[in-house]
Formats: C-alpha cells, sequence, structure tokens
C-alpha cells in the first residue's frame, strides 16, 4: 500500500543528481534542472552600460543617464536581459508562486556572480533584499526578492540580512509608471533599521528585475547617506531603454 498520494507532475528536486530540465523536458546533464541547449540559449545580457547594466551597442560604454547624474549605487551585475524565456519564469516565479522557476534562475544567477567574483568583482559583506509593500507582501504571500536572496546567501556563502531595510509606505505599482513618476512614487518610501549596521560596509541588493532602477537608487542613496562605503545591485534581468 502506498503511504504517499502520486504525483505524475515534474518537480524540482534540490538534491546534487541528474534531473529533468525544467524548460524542455530534456534529461539535464548538470547537476540543475536545466540542460546545456537551453542554458545557452538564455538571453544573455551582453554589452552593457559599465554602471547601470543598461543594455549598449558596444562594450565599455557608459550611458547618459549614468553621465550626468551618476547613481548611489556602484553597479548592477545581472546575467539576462528581461526577454524570453526569462521574462516568463520571473513572472510565474513571482505571480503564480511557482518557486522552483525562481529556484532554478537564483542557481544559475549565482554561478554568474561567483564567475564575476572570480575575476575580480568585490564580494559584499551582505546582501539585502529590496523590501516589498506590505500590502502586496499580504496578496502575495511572499518578497521574490527575500526569496532570491536568501537561496544566493546559501550558495554563495555570504551573509544576508532580510530585515535591514523597510518600505515603510505603500506605494503604486512600479510597472504602472514612467521614470519621473517611479522617483517621485519612491520618495520617503524606504526607512533603516534601526538595528542594522551600515558605516563601512559593502552591500549588495538583490531583486527580480532592475527596470528605469529608480527602486536600486531610492535604497542606496539611503544606505549611502547611513554611511555605507558601497552598494551593488544583483538582480535575475535588465529590462531594455522604453522603445528599444
Amino acid at each position: 500500500m502506498r503511504c504517499q498520494p502520486r504525483y505524475e507532475q515534474q518537480v524540482y528536486i534540490c538534491l546534487k543528481n541528474v534531473q529533468t530540465c525544467l524548460l524542455c523536458d530534456e534529461p539535464a546533464e548538470a547537476e540543475l534542472p536545466m540542460c546545456v541547449a537551453c542554458e545557452t540559449e538564455l538571453p544573455w545580457l551582453g554589452d552593457q552600460c559599465q554602471t547601470c547594466a543598461l543594455p549598449m551597442p558596444a562594450v565599455g560604454l557608459t550611458c547618459s543617464e549614468c553621465l550626468l547624474e551618476p547613481p548611489a549605487f556602484e553597479q548592477v551585475v545581472v546575467p539576462w536581459r528581461y526577454d524570453f524565456p526569462v521574462d516568463s519564469l520571473i513572472t510565474r516565479f513571482k505571480h503564480k508562486a511557482k518557486w522552483p522557476f525562481g529556484h532554478l534562475l537564483a542557481d544559475v544567477a549565482g554561478q554568474y556572480l561567483q564567475h564575476r567574483f572570480d575575476e575580480g568583482l568585490p564580494r559584499p559583506d551582505v546582501l539585502l533584499p529590496v523590501p516589498l509593500a506590505s500590502k502586496r507582501l499580504r496578496q502575495r504571500g511572499f518578497n521574490q526578492a527575500a526569496m532570491l536572496g536568501r537561496w544566493l546567501s546559501q550558495q554563495l556563502d555570504l551573509p544576508f540580512e532580510e530585515q535591514a531595510l523597510r518600505r515603510i509606505h505603500d506605494t503604486s505599482a512600479q510597472q504602472d509608471l514612467d521614470a519621473k513618476a517611479r522617483k517621485r512614487n519612491l520618495r520617503h518610501a524606504f526607512a533603516l533599521n534601526p538595528d542594522t549596521d551600515v558605516k563601512g560596509r559593502h552591500f549588495a541588493l538583490i531583486d527580480d528585475v532592475l527596470t528605469t532602477g529608480a527602486t536600486a537608487q531610492a535604497l542606496a542613496r539611503l544606505l549611502k547617506n547611513a554611511g555605507a562605503a558601497r552598494v551593488d545591485v544583483c538582480c535575475l534581468a535588465r529590462t531594455p531603454k522604453p522603445g528599444n
């Protein structure tokens, strides 16, 4: 007699064994549930702004916005463009609670980050997730940035402080606003936990997608004003400029 219910669908087996690719259902040749072909065809971000990672036409360029108004963060570190299938995987993870897709993306992104560290990118002292508005957190049931931060913390052996940043005002959804409205929307939206040790530390903000960078800028400015030595931004995907 079976003591477990039958389940015929694919699940993400969080063990170091050969699995089936979550994208194409073919056998995965590595420990992750993604085959080499699907990983190769992901929309890897190529030439980009050296500061905000905006897709650029050539290597070694800095976008006009970062030149005119340098952001409070030092650098955005991101593996992919916000394009198919990464955009679909993030949407299913964030809005439909399909956690295996988020875990998979975090694992591959963690490998990318480790490669960047090996190439000389300074390792942060601590990872901080972008806080979610309380209303949205109640509706969704989880903060996707916090989940990504926990997974990356374990993979990269970096400290993770989930409660260091707080969103003290519920704001309108950022995706419905243009760049100027996003900045106004985030004015005075965040605060530091009084117990957070900031002075002289190097932080990495964790989020799923970077669009205009308004949220990252607001949080980085908050941390720098409190004495942080450096703030980087680590996310899964970067959108291009609207209209591009």
